[in-house]
C-alpha cells in the first residue's frame, strides 16, 4: 500500500497530495488555537487521535480537475475535517460512547456539556474559514449541515411508516456519512474552478463512495478479526445497534432465522453469545447480500467517474474506491 493509502497511485500525484495533506494538518491544528487552554485541550483531543482524513484527501484529489493550487483549497479541506470532528463529539454524547479512535471519548474524559460545546466550537471555526471562501461554499456547508442534522434526527426517531428498517437505515447513512464525503469532493472541484459537469460527477461519486465507506464498516464489524481491522469484532452487536448485515436478518421471513432474529433484537451482553453470533453471521447469506449491496454502490460510484478526463487524478479516485470496497472482502 502507498503512503497515501491509494493503491497504484501515480508517484508524482502522491507526492503532491502528501505535501498538501501536511498543509491541511498544520492549518487543522492552527485553527483550534485560542485564548482558552481547556478549549484547546478538548479540541485537540480528537485531532491528535488521528483518523483516516478521507474527507480532506478527497477534496485535494477533486481539486486536480481544476487548479489544485487555487486559493482556498487547503481551507476547504480543513472545513471538511473540522465538520467531521465536530459531529464526532456530538455523536459520542448521544451514543454514550466511552472510546473514540482508540482513546477515551471527550464526554467520558470531561463531561457531556464540554463535549457538546467542543463540537460547537469546531463548527464555529469552520464558519470562520468558510467566510473567506465565498457564498457558494457557505451555501454548500449549510446544505450539508442540514443533512447531517436530519440524519441524526431520523436515526433517533426510527423508521417511519412506509419504509422498511433497511430503507430507513440507508437513508440515515446517506445523510449522516455520505453527505459530508460528497461535499468534500464538491468543495475541491468548486474552489479549483473545475467544469460544472465534472463537479456534479464528483459530487455524486462522493455520495456513493461515502455510503460504501459506512456500510463497509458494518461488514468489517462482523467479518474481520481485530488483527485485520484494528477494531473489536461485534461492537455493534454488544451495543444492539442495527447495521446492514443484521437488518437483512431482522427483515427475513425465513423461519430458520427466528432464533437469530430474537438474539439480534437487543444488545448482547454475554461474550460467549457474541462470539457464537459472529460465527453464525459469518456463514449467513446476509453477509453475502451485504457485500453484494456494497459492491453495487461501488460500481455505481465508479460509473460517475467515466466522464472525467483520463489521468492520475481519475486513476486515484478509481483506486480510492477500490480500496474502500476491498475492505469488505
Amino acid at each position: 500500500m502507498t503512503k497515501i493509502g491509494i493503491p497504484d497511485i501515480d508517484p508524482v500525484l502522491e507526492q503532491e497530495l502528501l505535501v498538501s495533506m501536511a498543509e491541511v494538518e498544520v492549518l487543522l491544528r492552527g485553527s483550534i488555537e485560542g485564548k482558552y487552554p481547556l478549549v484547546i485541550e478538548t479540541s485537540r483531543h480528537l485531532v491528535d487521535a488521528g483518523g483516516k482524513r478521507l474527507r480532506p484527501l478527497l477534496t485535494l484529489i477533486a481539486s486536480q480537475f481544476g487548479n489544485p493550487k487555487a486559493k482556498g483549497i487547503i481551507e476547504a479541506a480543513v472545513v471538511c475535517e473540522l465538520t467531521h470532528l465536530g459531529t464526532l463529539y456530538h455523536d459520542d454524547v448521544m451514543d454514550e460512547a466511552p472510546l473514540r479512535r482508540g482513546v477515551e471519548s471527550a464526554n467520558n474524559r470531561w463531561n457531556n456539556t464540554v463535549a457538546i460545546l467542543t463540537g460547537d466550537y469546531l463548527f464555529a471555526k469552520t464558519s470562520q474559514l468558510l467566510a473567506d471562501l465565498g457564498p457558494e461554499a457557505v451555501r454548500l456547508q449549510a446544505f450539508t449541515f442540514e443533512r447531517l442534522v436530519i440524519g441524526q434526527i431520523t436515526e433517533t426517531q426510527g423508521s417511519s411508516e412506509g419504509k422498511t428498517q433497511l430503507e430507513h437505515y440507508l437513508n440515515v447513512v446517506a445523510d449522516k456519512t455520505a453527505s459530508l464525503i460528497s461535499a468534500s469532493a464538491r468543495y475541491g472541484a468548486m474552489i479549483s474552478g473545475a467544469d460544472v459537469k465534472i463537479m456534479d460527477a464528483l459530487t455524486k461519486f462522493g455520495e456513493e463512495i461515502g455510503t460504501v465507506f459506512q456500510l463497509a464498516d458494518d461488514i468489517i464489524d462482523i467479518a474481520s478479526d481485530s488483527k485485520e481491522s484494528g477494531k473489536t469484532p461485534g461492537t455493534d452487536l454488544r451495543e444492539g445497534v442495527p447495521t446492514l448485515v443484521t437488518l437483512f436478518i431482522l427483515e427475513s421471513s425465513d423461519p430458520a432465522d427466528a432464533e437469530l432474529k430474537k438474539i439480534l433484537s437487543a444488545p448482547i451482553t454475554d461474550e460467549a453469545v457474541v462470539a457464537e453470533t459472529i460465527m453464525k453471521l459469518r456463514s449467513h447469506s446476509a453477509l453475502t447480500k451485504s457485500r453484494e449491496l456494497v459492491a453495487g454502490y461501488g460500481q455505481s460510484a465508479q460509473k460517475h467517474l467515466e466522464i472525467l478526463p483520463e489521468g492520475p487524478a481519475k486513476a486515484a479516485l478509481v483506486g480510492l474506491s477500490q480500496a474502500v470496497i476491498s475492505r469488505t472482502s
